[in-house]
């Protein structure tokens, strides 16, 4: 996805930084010794390890009340995030096949796990900003938070991101790490195919089911779940 922040400055888009990053270096090496200057410099990546804190929450939550009270900014149709720096991150609506999977995905999760809650564009404080989760479940005891809070500062027992084509590999690897970091128990992940890799307990855990309802299909299907044999057969072997 391509982020923007709004007013007047805009954050520099990821075919931008190359150009950057040559004008930078060619200025640092005009300033080098002679006897250096026709060395090649190289641009060492910056990690930044980002901690958890009830500072950073309580920032996302007054950060996150602001933005809810713009009425400018609830006229846009846009998907809204924010950084740690409580910066807003956008992008545009999602392609009509994210929101077929994104709506089957929440259909299956109400028909296997009524008990609990299941929301979508579900709003998760991290020590990252405030992301948007595409389709979030919360175990039973959690409807308070559902209907009484502007952000979850918990995350959802599951978190579901369903892929687009800009997202990028570490951008996934960045946020399934985050809602495990804020105490997602599972994190699955839908791929352009539809099909689902299930994340228990940590980024690198792998299986191919999740826990705690065996009965997901390991794919998203294309056609109404609710109303085929398979998912009604699933669900009365649930109840």
């Amino acid at each position: 996805m391509t982020y923007g922040q709004i007013g007047r400055r805009q954050r520099p888009t990821m075919t931008q930084f190359p150009k950057h990053q040559s004008a930078l270096c060619a200025r640092r090496r005009h300033r080098l010794h002679p006897a250096f200057r026709n060395h090649k410099l190289t641009v060492m990546p910056l990690t930044i390890e980002l901690c958890a804190s009830e500072e950073q929450t309580a920032f996302n939550l007054h950060r996150w009340a602001e933005i809810q009270a713009d009425p400018e900014l609830r006229r846009l149709p846009h998907r809204i995030e924010t950084d740690r720096h409580g910066r807003i991150l956008m992008s545009p609506p999602p392609a009509p096949a994210h929101g077929n999977r994104q709506s089957r995905t929440a259909a299956l999760l109400i028909d296997l796990l009524a008990e609990g809650q299941v929301v979508t564009e579900c709003p998760l404080s991290t020590s990252d900003g405030v992301k948007a989760i595409d389709v979030a479940w919360l175990a039973p005891g959690r409807e308070a938070e559902v209907e009484s809070s502007i952000c979850l500062m918990r995350a959802p027992e599951v978190c579901v991101e369903i892929i687009s084509p800009s997202n990028t590999g570490a951008e996934i690897d960045e946020k399934v790490a985050l809602y495990f970091e804020a105490g997602a128990r599972e994190v699955w992940l839908c791929g352009l195919d539809g099909k689902l890799t299930f994340h228990i307990g940590s980024a690198g855990n792998c299986r191919a089911s999740w826990t705690l309802c065996p009965q997901f299909p390991t794919a998203v299907p294309r056609a109404d779940p609710t109303r085929s044999p398979g998912c009604r057969a699933s669900c009365q072997q649930s109840q």
